[in-house]
């Protein structure tokens, strides 16, 4: 049993509640412990915490245009791994047309983010459609393929040697955020029995990064029937209804969607801004400091943000705080935007995360410098 040190304590100037009623003049950051879930304090600063002029060195904040990942990749272990570390893995693909192979990982469990596209999905349970902004999650050791209706891109998020499940929703209940009754299951229905089949298949095995193929005399995804409670399933962020308050700022772990060991997914969808006069209205300062933090900017105008668009992602590791740009922060508090348009997808990680070669082009190098007052 172990407690944590414990002092609640006001000193010089401060506002009497977090995220409301900042002293005049003030930039309020938070030094938070285990992502928002733990023990938290407020500091107010004059200036803002994200006002250096120099960078140097390799911990910075960075920004990688996905948009630039140019290569279609015919299954998903040829994928471009944007970021990783021993507890995940989060790749880019692009993919078209029909999979000839079928794609199992033994490594973890999957969710795939549909950036763009439309088609179907094809696995061991049965049949299901996917559409832009669906997320399929699918468990450890499943076969799958897709058949694509439109040239797809879909960010994938491994969750290596682990689980992807539901987070907690505690006092809200547990239809809060989305109905666990608007998930989707695959079906053995008309599109799944048509591709029964006799023809040679074959399914691309990925275990510790390393693919093995085995090769079946007919096509395995063949399945007649199941029952039971584990299965692929479907979630689409246009049925994920956010917690929100008139009054408060609620902290990005309030939309947690998936979570596993040591990595959260949570998703941004449109909401109301806060319309409290004292209330902040976008994402506060705030250290980093037990999780890696990586965003996916699907669609929309991310309000914290300036110069990025769809298809852009951000990285911003353990080690220094972050927040809004300058002018996003100044718009905000001038509450001349009433509300969000924005769909992003963000994977908090307790490992620090590891950057691969890039293609040429996919790194804003200059993004450190997207703070700095114009």
């Amino acid at each position: 049993m172990k407690n944590w040190i414990s002092f609640p304590h006001v000193e010089g100037r401060a506002s009497r509640q977090a995220h409301c009623d900042l002293p005049e003049g003030t930039y309020e950051q938070e030094m938070g412990r285990e992502g928002f879930f733990g023990p938290a304090s407020q500091l107010h600063h004059k200036h803002p915490p994200t006002g250096w002029v120099k960078w140097e060195g390799p911990l910075r904040p960075r920004a990688f245009d996905l948009n630039k990942v140019r290569e279609v990749g015919p299954d998903p272990w040829a994928a471009q791994l944007v970021l990783h570390n021993a507890a995940t893995k989060v790749r880019f693909w692009r993919t078209e047309g029909t999979m000839e192979a079928l794609a199992r990982n033994a490594d973890g469990d999957d969710i795939l983010f549909f950036h763009e596209g439309r088609g179907h999905f094809f696995c061991d349970y049965g049949h299901m459609t996917f559409r832009d902004g669906d997320y399929i999650v699918v468990p450890r050791g499943v076969q799958w393929r897709l058949e694509c209706d439109e040239p797809a891109q879909v960010l994938m998020i491994e969750a290596t040697g682990d689980s992807f499940k539901l987070p907690a929703k505690g006092i809200m209940g547990t239809h809060a955020i989305f109905d666990p009754a608007v998930l989707e299951v695959p079906r053995i229905d008309e599109a799944f029995q048509d591709q029964y089949s006799e023809r040679e298949t074959a399914c691309l095995i990925k275990r510790e990064d390393t693919v093995s193929m085995v090769t079946y005399g007919f096509n395995p995804l063949d399945a007649v029937g199941w029952h039971g409670d584990l299965a692929p399933v479907k979630l689409n962020w246009r049925d994920i209804r956010p917690l929100m308050s008139a009054r408060y700022h609620v902290p990005p772990s309030a939309h947690t969607t998936f979570l596993s060991g040591r990595v959260i997914v949570c998703t941004f969808a449109p909401r109301p801004i806060e319309s409290d006069p004292g209330a902040l209205k976008l994402p506060y300062f705030h250290a980093n400091v037990d999780f890696d933090e990586f965003i996916f900017y699907h669609r929309g105008q991310f309000f914290s943000r300036d110069n990025i668009h769809p298809g852009m992602t951000t990285y911003h590791p353990i080690g220094f705080p972050h927040g809004p740009h300058p002018k996003a922060y100044e718009t905000a508090m001038q509450y001349s935007r009433k509300e969000t348009d924005e769909v992003a997808v963000m994977v908090d990680t307790r490992d620090m995360l590891r950057v691969p070669n890039l293609p040429d082009g996919v790194e804003w190098s200059d993004y450190y410098k997207s703070w700095q007052q114009k």
